[in-house]
């Protein structure tokens, strides 16, 4: 089971106005996920990315059955949850609360998000889809109030479909979200320049004018 291990940059947060929460894919680490940070506008903001037990937020891929990433895709979703509840008591309110995600990291922020839907600062999913063998629509709740949601992926990308993607922006519409999806045909399994320059310009700068 995953425990609360958090590495952090940026600003202090208790001297932070603003936080993004930043969640490593499979086989990386936090550190790993941290350092995206230098090509991010997120000047001012305290940064804290937690760390997998052995690397790994759930163990087979996130297209299976949630039941088979048992225990571990709830474990993780806890930390998530436990992290966002301990920002919100330092009195930063979730829309000050971006998260973002790569990978594996990214399906489990967007399904965070999904389940706990609130008006957040922002969500990126750098490559990643909500999590199962189809979409569970009775798993999520909550109103996203326009929280501007940015979703990127390759096509073909290895691991995660171009029609899970569809599918989840579709869901998180539904629910209320501003969502963007861009679609890069053969991108690889990585985060391009571009990417994280719309993240930039549809998340952070709006964000750090606010």
């Amino acid at each position: 089971m995953h425990t609360k291990n958090i590495v952090t940059k940026g600003k202090p947060l208790k001297e932070a106005e603003k936080v993004l929460i930043m969640v490593h894919g499979r086989g990386a680490a936090a550190a790993d996920i941290l350092s995206l940070s230098d090509e991010l506008e997120v000047k001012g903001y305290a940064l804290l990315a937690p760390q997998a037990v052995n690397h790994t937020w759930y163990p087979y891929s996130f297209l299976m059955p949630p039941v088979q990433n048992e225990p571990w895709l709830s474990s993780g979703l806890s930390v998530l949850r436990i992290l966002v509840n301990e920002v919100t008591a330092l009195g930063i309110p979730t829309d000050k609360i971006c998260l973002l995600g790569f990978s594996q990291g990214a399906c489990l922020t967007l399904e965070f998000a999904a389940r706990n839907a609130v008006r957040f600062g922002g969500i990126v999913a750098f490559t990643g889809g909500l999590v199962g063998d189809h979409i569970y629509p009775n798993s999520y709740n909550g109103d996203f109030m326009k929280t501007p949601v940015l979703i990127t992926t390759g096509d073909p990308d290895p691991h995660v479909p171009v029609a899970r993607v569809h599918a989840t922006a579709e869901l998180l519409r539904a629910m209320n979200a501003d969502v963007t999806e861009k679609v890069y045909p053969g991108k690889g399994h990585t985060i391009s320049p571009d990417e994280t320059g719309l993240a930039n310009v549809l998340i952070f700068n709006h964000t750090a004018q606010e």
